[in-house]
């Protein structure tokens, strides 16, 4: 079994190829698009979702199937297409990451099932194991972190900002920051939400 180095990628700005048009890549563009890619879509074919996305001038489409050279100057490949040929020519040709959906031993990453929360993300990997126990946690998980610890970590954004700005020490600094993100404070907002958590934090602290 393969084990996976955890890491997430800024892709803003970055060239990411999608060779696939149905509904799994259409699932893998609304990722990279999430993620600010330049997404370059490589299909005879698009579903309706990813037609719009082209209209809006959201993503390039290639309207044909997969050539070799398709892939130069990408910094990210997903091969999505139902054509296990047409993947494996793919994850041969690609110059550095590269994904094939369902068939991690033809990529260098796998996708993992993720849980957002405004700027938290909570990724969780059974390496290709099970990728239904993935989903499964997934599911547990956003029942724990629900919307307001999206909410509550925006206001965390701007309240740390403004500590860099206002608190020159150090030392008082942290010892601000971690006491907003204590086992106290997630507990009122798993129980009484995110004005009673953010009230509790306005208490707290004077800057």
């Amino acid at each position: 079994m393969t084990n996976y180095y955890p890491a997430f990628i800024d892709l803003c700005g970055k060239n990411c190829i999608v060779v696939g048009g149905g509904k799994v890549a259409e699932r893998k563009i609304a990722s990279l698009l999430g993620a600010g890619a330049n997404v370059t879509v490589i299909s005879p074919d698009l579903t309706y979702t990813i037609e719009k996305h082209k209209k809006n001038g959201r993503i390039k489409h290639i309207k044909r199937n997969y050539k070799k050279g398709d892939l130069k100057n990408a910094f990210l490949v997903i091969a999505a297409t139902s054509d296990e040929k047409i993947n494996s020519r793919v994850s041969g040709d690609a110059p550095f990451l590269v994904n094939v959906v369902d068939r991690p031993e033809l990529a260098n990453f796998i996708v993992p099932s993720v849980v957002s929360r405004g700027p938290m993300t909570i990724a969780i990997s059974t390496s290709g194991t099970s990728p239904a126990m993935a989903r499964a946690v997934r599911k547990e998980l956003e029942l724990l972190y629900n919307k307001n610890f999206g909410h509550f970590l925006a206001f965390l954004r701007q309240l740390r900002k403004k500590a860099m700005r206002d608190i020159p020490e150090k030392k008082e600094r942290e010892r601000l920051l971690k006491e907003v993100a204590s086992k106290e404070i997630l507990s009122i907002l798993r129980k009484n939400g995110f004005k009673a958590a953010k009230n509790n934090v306005l208490e707290k602290i004077k800057i």
